[in-house]
C-alpha cells in the first residue's frame, strides 16, 4: 500500500529514514556512545540505573548507594570532583622513595577535560584511570617503599619485604599499580590503583585484568604497626592476619567475610557484578556506576572522580582480555571432558564466560558468611566465569580451595582435610562433580584447564 502512494524515490527516502530511526545494536559503538551520554547526562538516568541495578535494596552496600547517590545537589553528587596529578612509580621513582626524596610529579592533571571522541579513546583513557587513579593513600605500601634511612641495605630489605607480600616488579623495575600522587590537601602520598589487586607479572609480562594473588595487604598491614609501633585493635590484627596472600575483607561491615581478589577479562558477558551478586549487570551504566561509587568510597568519601573517568574505566575494563590458554596436550581427553562439563556443570557454567547466575547459599553450600552478611548480602553466590581457570587458584569465593583436583576431590569434606589453602579442616560445598568416575573427572580437569 506504501508503494502505491509513493514514488520509488520517496519509497527509497522512507526506507532509509526507517533505518535511520532504529537503534543501533548493543555494544556497537555507536549504542554505547549514545548510552555513555545518558550516563553522563541527567542525573535521572543515573539514579533509574542504580536502582535497577540492586539485587538487595536492604544490604549496606545498597542502602547507602539509594541514601546518596543521584540525588543531584546533595549527597556524593555534592563531593567535590577530583582530578589527580599523578606519578606511576617507574624504576627511578622507586629508587627515590628508597632514598626517602619524593619523585617530581607531572604539572598536568591525570584526565585534561577533553571527552574523548571514539570507543579507543575511552577505553585508552580508562586504562590510564585503572593504572594511575589513586583510589586512597596506603600506608603499608608507603612504609615498605620508603626505608628509615638512605643505606642500601635497608633499601634492598625494603624492596625485598615488598615483594615477598606481592608488590611486585616489571623487569624494568615498575611498579603496576602503585603511584605518587598529591592528595586531595596537597601532600605527597603513595596510592593503590585498581591494578594493585588485577594485574600480575608472568614470564616478565604485565597481565592486565589478572588477579594478584601473591599481594597480601593484611601482612603488608600488620608489618607497618610492627615496624612503627602503631597501636592496632587485637581483633582486627588478628583478621588481617588470616587474609592472606589473594584476598582481603573490603565489605561496608564488621562482618568476617573476606574474598578472593577476581580475574576481570570477560565482564561484558556476565550478568551480575561481585561474588554475591550485588549488581545486576543490566549494561554499561551499572558498571560505570560500580567504579564512580567505588572509587569515591575508597578516598573516604573526601572527593569524587569526574565521571568521565568512571565511565572510561568501565570501557577500559570491558575491553580487557585473557592471555592464551594453555596448551592443550590431550586432545581426546579434553574431548571428553567438554563432554562431561555438558553433562555436568553447564546448567550452571552456561555463559560466553563460563559463569552463569547466582546461586542460593543453600545449594551450593559453601561458606555462606559472605552471601548472608549485612553488606552486600543477597542470600546466593554468583557463578564464577571459568575463562582462564587453570590459572585462578585458590578457588571459590573465598579462595578456600587450592587446586582443581581437590575442588573435585571428595577428601576435602572430611573433618581430617588437611589440604586447604587457608589452613586444615574441611571445605565444604559445591559437591558438584565430586561424585563423577576417576576418569571422568581427570577429563574434565583437562576440559577446565583448556579454556
Amino acid at each position: 500500500m506504501l508503494g502505491s502512494r509513493l514514488g520509488p524515490a520517496a519509497l527509497l527516502a522512507a526506507i532509509t529514514a526507517c533505518r535511520a530511526a532504529e537503534p543501533p545494536p548493543p555494544w556497537s559503538e555507536a549504542w554505547l556512545a549514545g548510552e555513555a551520554e545518558r550516563y553522563l547526562g541527567a542525573t535521572a538516568n543515573r539514579r533509574a540505573a542504580l536502582e535497577a541495578s540492586l539485587v538487595n535494596p536492604d544490604n549496606v552496600y545498597s542502602r547507602q548507594r539509594l541514601k546518596s547517590y543521584g540525588r543531584d545537589t546533595v549527597g556524593w553528587d555534592a563531593l567535590p570532583v577530583w582530578n589527580p596529578r599523578s606519578r606511576p612509580i617507574d624504576r627511578a621513582a622507586a629508587d627515590d622513595l628508597a632514598r626517602r626524596v619524593w619523585p617530581e610529579l607531572p604539572a598536568e592533571r591525570l584526565w585534561d577535560g577533553a571527552r574523548p571522541a571514539n570507543q579507543a579513546a575511552w577505553i585508552g583513557l580508562g586504562r590510564r584511570v585503572f593504572f594511575e587513579f589513586p583510589l586512597r593513600p596506603e600506608f603499608a605500601m608507603e612504609h615498605v617503599l620508603t626505608p628509615w634511612s638512605a643505606s642500601t641495605e635497608l633499601a634492598d630489605d625494603a624492596a625485598a619485604n615488598a615483594a615477598a607480600l606481592g608488590v611486585e616488579r616489571t623487569p624494568a623495575g615498575d611498579l603496576p599499580g602503585l603511584v605518587v600522587f598529591a592528595d586531595v590537601d596537597g601532600q605527597r602520598r603513595v596510592g593503590i590503583t585498581c591494578a594493585i589487586c588485577h594485574t600480575a607479572i608472568r614470564d616478565g609480562v604485565v597481565v592486565e585484568g589478572a588477579a594478584r594473588r601473591r599481594l597480601d595487604l593484611g601482612s603488608l598491614r600488620l608489618r607497618y604497626y610492627r615496624d612503627t609501633g602503631t597501636v592496632v585493635d587485637a581483633e582486627l590484627a588478628r583478621r588481617m592476619a588470616t587474609w592472606g596472600p589473594g584476598r582481603a575483607d573490603v565489605t561496608e561491615d564488621d562482618d568476617e567475610d573476606p574474598v578472593a581478589i577476581p580475574d576481570l577479562w570477560g565482564l561484558r558477558a556476565e550478568s551480575f557484578l561481585t561474588h554475591a551478586g550485588t549488581i545486576r549487570h543490566l549494561g554499561p551504566a551499572a558498571l560505570a556506576i560500580r567504579q564512580e561509587t567505588q572509587l569515591l568510597h575508597a578516598s573516604g568519601l573526601r572527593i569524587r572522580p569526574p565521571r568521565e573517568l568512571a565511565w572510561a574505566l568501565a570501557m577500559y575494563l570491558y575491553s580487557i582480555e585473557p592471555p592464551p590458554a594453555r596448551p592443550v596436550a590431550d586432545r581426546g581427553a579434553v574431548a571428553r571432558g567438554a563432554t562431561v562439563f555438558d553433562a555436568h556443570c553447564r546448567r550452571c557454567h552456561g555463559s560466553a564466560g563460563y559463569g552463569g547466575d547466582p546461586v542460593p547459599v543453600e545449594l551450593v553450600g559453601t561458606e555462606p558468611a559472605l552471601a548472608n552478611g549485612r553488606a552486600r548480602g543477597t542470600g546466593r553466590y554468583r557463578v564464577t566465569a571459568l575463562v582462564r581457570v587453570a590459572d585462578a587458584a585458590p578457588y571459590l569465593h573465598d579462595g578456600t580451595v587450592p587446586t582443581l583436583d581437590v575442588l573435585l576431590s571428595a577428601d576435602r569434606l572430611a573433618l581430617g582435610f588437611a589440604g586447604g589453602a587457608r589452613g586444615p579442616g574441611p571445605v565444604r560445598g559445591h559437591r558438584y562433580g565430586i561424585d563423577l568416575p576417576a576418569a571422568d573427572r581427570a577429563a574434565l580437569i583437562r576440559y577446565l584447564e583448556s579454556l
